[in-house]
């Protein structure tokens, strides 16, 4: 079958709802990620490019808070968007590594993956826009340019059974009362997705799988 692309694009639709609390009924967080994907008007996201500078909205932590950054999806290497993969990183990388890389949870509503050999598109959510808390570890970068900025890649994990004939990978999504571990612990990162990985498995029981007419 060949290698296969893991997620390279994702929604957040500005009617979201916040039912499970991911956001930790921060109304400013809330304002100002509604506002965001209001001035978006629901556009899918993608990889950040070189020239077309797009920047995603992700959360970090910092003293103790939650804090909104537009941030580059994909590293920066030497100025330039990197040449190997880096849009996404393996659940399984990150467990044999001893680092402790910049966490973040990237909110999103739905994401996208292409079933092959079918080229069938396919989308990713739960009901009612509900936010998803998707895994992402983070490192600065900065441009040819001078310009500085968070970079991030997604933490992907192996699909569920129920998705794997759609695509062998799937973001690990976080249940609301593990984003403060993942944002602010001071647990090495091989634990943290360690245990990320367990309680995602319930998150990823309540997503549906639906065939869409063309890439979003």
């Amino acid at each position: 079958m060949g290698v296969r692309i893991m997620c390279a694009s994702y929604g957040l639709d500005p009617r979201f709802t916040d039912r499970d609390e991911i956001l930790a009924h921060d109304l400013e967080l809330l304002d100002g990620l509604r506002g965001w994907a209001e001035q978006n008007e629901g556009k899918t996201l993608y990889p950040t490019g070189k020239d077309k500078r797009n920047l995603n909205p992700i959360v970090h932590g910092v003293d103790g808070r939650r804090e909104l950054e537009l941030a580059w999806w994909g590293y920066l290497v030497d100025g330039v968007p990197a040449k190997f993969p880096s849009i996404n990183t393996k659940s399984e990388r990150l467990l044999t590594q001893n680092g402790r890389p910049g966490r973040a949870i990237v909110p999103a509503t739905a994401w996208f993956e292409m079933q092959k050999p079918q080229r069938q598109w396919f989308q990713f959510t739960e009901s009612d826009a509900q936010l998803f808390a998707m895994a992402a570890v983070t490192r600065p970068g900065r441009t040819t340019d001078g310009a500085t900025f968070t970079c991030y890649s997604l933490v992907m994990r192996t699909a569920q059974d129920r998705h794997a004939g759609i695509h062998d990978r799937s973001p690990l999504v976080l249940p609301a009362d593990f984003v403060a571990d993942w944002l602010t612990s001071p647990a090495p990162t091989r634990e943290l997705v360690d245990a990320a990985l367990g309680v995602s498995e319930a998150v990823l029981g309540g997503v549906l799988a639906e065939p869409i007419a063309a890439r979003p």
